[in-house]
This record gives C-alpha cells, structure tokens and sequence, in this order.
C-alpha cells in the first residue's frame, strides 16, 4: 500500500506542477456513422466542398477494408462521404469526430471545412495505419438542425486500405470546458512575421481567411514552417467585461505569443528555438485576461503570433474562446480528481 501512497503523491506533484491540459475525457455517442458511405478512387480536391455531386458515386460500407467491399488490390488514393444530420442541442457541446484506424493516411473535411489529418500523404508519405482517428469538431463548422456532409480523403500505399476498423461516429465530451465566447472558425492568417501585426488598429482586411482550429498545412500551407500570425475580431457582451476572464487557445504547433488589443497575454516556448526538445504542442493554452484589456460591448482584437519548426503548424485543437474564471477552475480541479481518481483505481 505504501508505494502506492508514494506513486500517487508524485503523480499528483507532476499534474499540479504542470497546466492543467488534460482532463479524463467521457464520451457520449451522438451519431453512429458505421453504415454506407459513397465512395470513389481518385484524388480531387473539390470532393471536400458540400456541394460537390457524388451520386454516381458507388456506395461502400464502413469500416471495412476496400478491397473487401469490391475494390481488390487498389492501392493510391480515394474519397469517403457522408450526409448526417446535426441537431439542435449539439450547438453548445464539445464534438469530437472519430473515424477508427484508416490505412494508410487521411484528410478529414466536414462541410468543406479541415478538421484534422493523421500520417503524411506522398511525397513525404508516412503511414498511420495503426492509430485511431479522434479530431475536433468545432460546432461553428455545422450547419445546425440541418444536413452536414463528411469528406474524407484517403491515400492507401499497400495491402489493406481505407476506413478500416472501430467505432465510426459523432461524439460529445461531456466534461470538456465549453467557452462562453466561442471564437472558433474563420480567422485571417498570414505567413512570415512583424510586429506591427500585434496592433488592434493594423488593417488586416487583406489577409486569406483560414479556419481554426485545424493545421495550416492541409488549408493551402503545405509544408510551410516558420512564422505566421492568425488575427480575429470579436465583441464581448455587456457585463461580461468586468469578470474574471480566461482565454483558451486550445493546442498550438510549436510556440506562440498571444496579444489582445495589442497587449501580451500569454506565450508559450521561446520563438525560433529549437522545437524538437520541446513538447510545447502538447500544452493547452490558458491565458488570464488582465482587467482592463476587453472593450465591453465593442470590438476587440485577438492576434497570435505563431513559430512552426517541424512538420505540422498552427493554432490546431480547440477549445478556442473565452471563459469564466470560475468555470475554467471548476473544470480544472474536476480534472485533477479525475486522474487522482484513476491512480487509486
């Protein structure tokens, strides 16, 4: 009994030590997408957009292997799709698309929107056959109440390929910390690095728009590492402005600088360092708003300063948004019993 004393004591130590980044993750299935799923070889890009026409598409089970539903010894590239519905009561939970193992790597699109990619298609393939899909689905993607469409791009190198093993669906995190001011979607975005950048008055109306969260790589920046910034305006509601406020930036690939209104609010990892003895990617951003930088019932600009040294970029899992002080430590300290919990287990 007493090493366990011992080891809980230290485990306890480190995640006390630590941010609090992880939470024990319950799960609640809203949608089952095991079934058919339209389907076809090939490799084009606008198969990602909701529009696009796949009804002379052939129709494949899932998850199943492609050569087992008529498609023996096809290997290289080809599109799932799929049509669900998204109720009314998932616009304010924490959604988490999960697609089982697929072989060999994915792009995941819903309503032609990046929710995230595992492995790394040619020329720099690299498989992720064994490693089972979970991606965040920002609810501001959806089409709430109505018909939403799934895209997912697989490219399969050898033997087995496509959407091949587990459970196939639309999850809810039931203990996930949930912002009251959502800032998920569209954000402007721009490679390379200047400070004036920072600035609330900077006219950024001619950057491209990108969505967060989701990496930059697969939305037009592909292999691209370095600097870039992300910028979105945003208003607080009145009464808001005078509570203790936390800004979630969710996951962030490698290192980032976070100005509100022009004001440092956070950083995390030092810009330009070496990125590979860091595991500041992992980490959950977490940001106190010091009072009297929000502009209660007026516009407000959040820009991020970002450094990528290594394959993926970007601001690429959420929550993204604005909480309460006491929700965020709330949510906190039932984080810590969860696993306090589970190492007495």
């Amino acid at each position: 009994m007493k090493w366990k004393i011992i080891y809980g004591s230290i485990c306890f130590l480190i995640l006390t030590l630590t941010t609090a980044n992880t939470h024990a993750q319950e799960v609640r299935l809203l949608h089952d997408l095991r079934g058919n799923w339209k389907f076809e070889l090939g490799d084009a890009k606008q198969r990602a957009e909701t529009a696009f026409d796949d009804s002379k598409w052939e129709t494949i089970y899932a998850p199943a292997k492609w050569e087992d539903e008529g498609f023996p010894g096809y290997d290289g590239y080809a599109w799932y799709r799929k049509r669900f519905r998204a109720e009314a009561d998932w616009k304010d939970k924490s959604l988490y698309l999960r697609l089982g193992r697929i072989d060999d790597v994915d792009q995941v699109y819903v309503n032609g929107k990046f929710v995230g990619s595992t492995g790394a298609f040619p020329p720099a393939y690299e498989t992720a056959y064994y490693t089972e899909r979970e991606y965040y689905l920002p609810t501001s993607y959806l089409n709430i109440a109505g018909e939403n469409v799934i895209a997912v791009r697989v490219y399969d190198d050898q033997l087995g390929g496509g959407m091949y093993e587990g459970r196939l669906g639309i999850y809810e995190d039931v203990a996930a910390l949930t912002p009251e001011i959502q800032l998920e979607g569209e954000w402007r975005f721009l490679t390379g690095d200047d400070m004036s950048w920072k600035d609330a008055h900077f006219n950024d109306n001619g950057w491209p728009r990108i969505n967060v969260p989701g990496f930059w790589e697969p939305q037009g920046y592909a292999d691209y590492d370095g600097y870039a910034w992300y910028r979105v305006r945003f208003r607080v509601p009145t009464g808001m402005g005078g509570k203790r406020l936390i800004l979630l930036l969710g996951m962030i690939d490698d290192f980032d600088e976070t100005y509100l209104n022009g004001k440092l609010v956070g950083k995390t990892g030092t810009m330009g360092e070496n990125v590979r003895n860091s595991n500041a990617w992992q980490e959950m951003r977490s940001y106190t708003i010091p009072s009297g930088t929000l502009i209660e019932g007026g516009e407000n600009v959040l820009a991020v300063r970002v450094f990528d040294g290594y394959r993926d970029g970007g601001i690429y899992r959420g929550p993204i948004g604005i909480v309460t002080r006491e929700k965020y430590m709330k949510w906190r300290n039932s984080s810590k019993r969860d696993w306090f919990d589970w190492i007495f287990r």
